[in-house]
């Protein structure tokens, strides 16, 4: 397995300088990820993608992956939406394809205006699911035009609610560019399956895993509200066994990146020790 970060490289690339490579390297990391804004795709010149791959060639570090971000949804019902994010999406592939990337990154969306990651009960019809298809069908096309694979973000929320759904995705649309993020926390459902963790980690990587190439390193803690509360937290400080975890990913990717993500900057640190740490005791080599 090899490790990376996410959350210590701006959005905006053309804002990246060295002292952000060089506490990327400091801290160990052979691989780092951001997010692009899709609304400016459009004003990125060749001197800009030059610059950025020389400042990831300089230092020594992967584009492991590159995201985009958009507030629109794949399954709008409204097709002008729908075009306007394809275009986005395609525009932005070409970028990711000229930075080299190894995954780019692209989410579903959600029928709820308040946010991508919020639910709503349209998410999950059948006619939601066929314009999901429909949308991915013209993407499909740009990532293979491009040479870009496009990894899908997923979440029990969205309309990828479980690693049977987000198989279904793949094997619909048909593209070999078109796979999936393993990002195991967003599938836990349960507080069962949250303390039975390796049963439900061994059907997350069993049924999704050979299409997931890259991994999000987290755990779960459980929250005191009075309703379950499934929450993200830094490897190692929660129920999750992820020396299982690790193993499972190293069997099926061994050469995959694992990007720690979602902290602060100054959590980051535990968070690398910790991870180092478990994949030791999982007898992981980390390259």
């Amino acid at each position: 397995m090899r490790l990376g970060i996410v959350g210590m490289l701006p959005g905006d690339f053309r804002t990246h300088t060295e002292e952000h490579f060089k506490a990327i390297s400091d801290l160990g990391f052979t691989g780092a990820g951001f997010h692009f804004p899709g609304e400016e795709t459009g004003s990125i010149q060749d001197a800009d993608i030059d610059h950025e791959k020389k400042l990831f060639s300089d230092n020594g570090i992967t584009l492991s992956q590159m995201a985009i971000t958009y507030k629109e949804c794949l399954f709008d019902p409204e097709p002008a939406p729908r075009r306007l994010t394809i275009q986005k999406i395609i525009d932005t592939a070409a970028i990711a394809a000229a930075l080299e990337a190894q995954h780019f990154l692209i989410r579903p969306g959600s029928r709820n205006p308040t946010g991508s990651w919020t639910p709503h009960r349209d998410n999950h019809t059948d006619a939601a699911w066929d314009l999901f298809i429909e949308t991915l069908a013209e993407v499909a096309k740009g990532l293979e035009s491009h040479g870009v694979t496009a990894v899908m973000e997923s979440h029990l929320v969205s309309i990828l609610k479980n690693p049977e759904t987000c198989v279904r995705m793949v094997d619909e649309v048909g593209s070999p560019k078109l796979r999936i993020v393993m990002d195991y926390v967003n599938h836990f459902e349960c507080l069962n399956q949250v303390y039975a963790n390796q049963d439900r980690l061994d059907h997350i990587f069993d049924t999704m895993g050979a299409l997931s190439p890259v991994m999000h390193i987290k755990d779960i803690s459980l929250g005191k509200g009075l309703v379950l509360h499934i929450e993200e937290s830094i490897p190692g400080t929660g129920e999750l066994d992820l020396a299982h975890c690790f193993r499972l990913f190293q069997a099926q990717h061994p050469n995959g990146y694992g990007l720690i993500e979602h902290l602060p900057r100054e959590k980051i640190p535990e968070a690398t020790r910790n991870t180092l740490s478990i994949a030791q005791e999982a007898g992981i080599p980390i390259k």
